[in-house]
């Protein structure tokens, strides 16, 4: 047998983003060779916008990607320089783990993990076009005629297909500030069916840090006992930052209402949808008419930088209005600029193309990944990554293929939201679009997804070691807990009282003492005591909604063809393909009747299981 040329590979990432590093990286650990083609080499793992990682529900799903293998857990505590557990007064559904990353530390510490990465080949190339052979992906085409052949391929192009960038009426080709837009990509993928639409994001000015006034800003420090993102990691040890908070006021906003017709997104020289949750300045002026004030976060970029994010300002408003405005704001009255803000817009496909494994319904061994399916943010595009590779190297080996489905992980809710409802806004992830989220918080990720990574090849032996370790520990002192009788009371019991503490449980046992020296430990113990009705109640939510994900839906049915249904759900249903009628129920305008309707057609026509 030949060994395979320098352009001949098991799976292909097309770029180098967080998507991308996660796509590349699972492919590889399932032993397919693989090869993650990008722009710049030297922009692998770059943070486009903020430099921070997690937040309330993307915290859960960093958690869930590095329960399965993923790098962006690991990255994130080896460079982080502040680190939050957001909503720590709320119940363990809201505690979201959030950390301020050093800019350049974590892209560097990324490209050292794709390159040390055993299979994956880095390649700094400008692909134009997906080759297709025979109904399926053959491989890609590059600028210069550089052809890679590979029998997957995984489109991870976040911001940069037919990117335009506005500052005011400046316009200018990119994806991001200092890089190029893919021009030729779009034409390609338009050529093979898939629908392209277009979206726009914005970020904010950057400035130096030396030219703020701190004195007049309230500080924002870290916890005092930061959580990691990994499982991986026993305890965050490096020295933290703080970050700082200002506030807008009535000059500021009297000043962009003064200059709307200058702001793209309202002159009409951008006429694309942008991020409900992440507005703009001017959008927030405007939208919230009756605030006197808006919250700014500044926010470091690194340890080796003075150069500051300004979190809650993004604009497109052009440069003079943007050194007006400014010196406005509280401590920032001889702040300089250093990068001005600006908006990209740029093609994404709506997802209701693709399978619940990412891969394009029309064109086989194709698979989408990140923004270019109509979601923002670091967090939401690396877990797309990371199933996306997967089972682009699954497929490769004619393997089964991976799925989470909503009851697992955020990681299941936000591919079932992409690919049954599509996007109108570029998508970000919430707690409240969960419905089990007490099930699924952010401590108990491994026991959710590391032994489904561990059964197809996602998680090695050094991680599974460790989760052994951890379930069992966890299991020992849960069995104490329930089995340990003090006054003819068991532990469990007392233990769910709202105003028993462990302290009390250790005083009453004190052999409990020994297996209790991890606090994580403990706290997943105490989560399952306190809220044992509502996680029982969850379960039993759970079993139900399986019922109905169990009911497949083969992909051979024709929905015009079932009387009984609504024209509106024949489209619908036509469009989407759901894969089971759990899947069918959650497609927007289909009805319970409607689903109903169709379990009777399937049992009629289909057996459906």
């Amino acid at each position: 047998m030949t060994n395979p040329g320098p352009y001949e590979f098991d799976v292909i990432v097309i770029g180098a983003g967080h998507a991308g590093i996660e796509a590349a990286l699972a492919a590889a650990r399932l032993g397919r060779r693989t090869a993650l083609l990008t722009l710049n080499a030297d922009t692998v793992g770059q943070m486009s916008c903020n430099p921070a990682i997690g937040g309330v529900a993307k915290g859960q799903i960093v958690r869930e990607v590095d329960a399965l293998g993923g790098a962006m857990g690991r990255l994130t505590d080896e460079t982080a320089i502040q680190f939050r557990l957001l909503n720590r007064t709320k119940g363990p559904a809201m505690h979201g783990p959030r950390a301020q990353c050093d800019k350049k530390a974590y892209q560097i510490a990324a490209k050292w993990m794709v390159e040390r990465q055993e299979g994956l080949t880095l390649r700094q190339e400008m692909t134009e076009a997906v080759v297709v052979e025979g109904g399926r992906v053959a491989g890609v085409r590059c600028r210069g005629g550089a052809v890679y052949r590979a029998r997957a391929i995984v489109l991870t192009t976040g911001t940069f297909l037919q990117a335009l960038m506005h500052t005011g009426e400046t316009k200018t080709k990119g994806g991001r500030a200092g890089d190029a837009s893919a021009e030729g990509l779009s034409a390609s993928l338009r050529e093979l069916g898939i629908e392209l639409r277009r979206f726009k994001t914005g970020t904010p000015p950057r400035l130096n840090g030396r030219t703020i006034d701190f004195s007049r800003l309230q500080p924002q420090p870290g916890d005092e006992s930061p959580v990691p993102f990994s499982f991986l990691t026993d305890r965050v040890t490096q020295d933290q930052l703080d970050c700082h908070i200002t506030y807008t006021n009535q000059n500021v906003h009297d000043l962009i209402r003064a200059n709307l017709h200058r702001a793209p997104m309202y002159s009409g020289q951008i006429q694309s949808a942008g991020p409900r949750y992440c507005p703009s300045i001017e959008d927030k002026v405007v939208k919230f008419a009756d605030r006197e004030q808006h919250q700014i976060f500044l926010e470091p970029e690194g340890r080796q930088t003075l150069e500051y994010y300004c979190n809650g300002i993004s604009t497109s408003l052009p440069r003079d209005v943007q050194e007006a405005i400014i010196p406005l704001i509280p401590g920032l009255a001889h702040a300089e600029i250093m990068r001005f803000g600006y908006a990209v817009e740029y093609d994404y496909a709506p997802p209701t193309q693709l399978a619940p494994t990412l891969e394009v319904k029309a064109v086989p061994g194709l698979f989408l990944a990140g923004q270019i399916n109509g979601t923002t943010g670091y967090e939401e595009a690396a877990a797309q990554g990371l199933i996306a590779g997967a089972n682009a190297g699954l497929q490769v080996a004619d393997a089964p293929p991976f799925v989470v489905d909503r009851s697992e992980g955020y990681i299941g809710v936000l591919i079932d939201d992409l690919v049954t409802r599509g996007v109108d806004e570029p998508y970000r992830m919430f707690t409240s679009r969960a419905e089990y989220r007490l099930l699924l918080r952010h401590d108990n990720a491994d026991l959710r997804l590391t032994g489904r990574g561990r059964a197809i090849g996602l998680v090695d032996d050094v991680r599974w070691t460790r989760f052994e370790s951890r379930r069992d520990r966890i299991e020992r002192l849960r069995r104490e807990v329930h089995q340990t009788l003090v006054r003819g009371e068991s532990l469990e019991r007392r233990l769910r009282r709202p105003e028993t503490e462990w302290d009390e449980l250790v005083a009453l046992h004190p052999p409990l003492a020994e297996l209790s020296t991890d606090a994580d430990i403990v706290a997943q113990v105490m989560i399952e005591s306190k809220y044992g009705g509502y996680i029982t109640r969850q379960a039993d939510e759970v079993d139900r909604f399986r019922k109905l994900e169990n009911k497949v839906i083969p992909m051979n049915v024709d929905y015009h063809a079932v009387p009984q249904l609504r024209e509106e759900a024949k489209e619908k249903l036509s469009k989407v393909r759901p894969r089971s009628l759990g899947q069918a129920g959650r497609i927007s305008g289909i009805s319970p009747a409607d689903v109903a309707t169709l379990l009777v057609h399937l049992k009629r026509n289909h057996a459906a299981s």
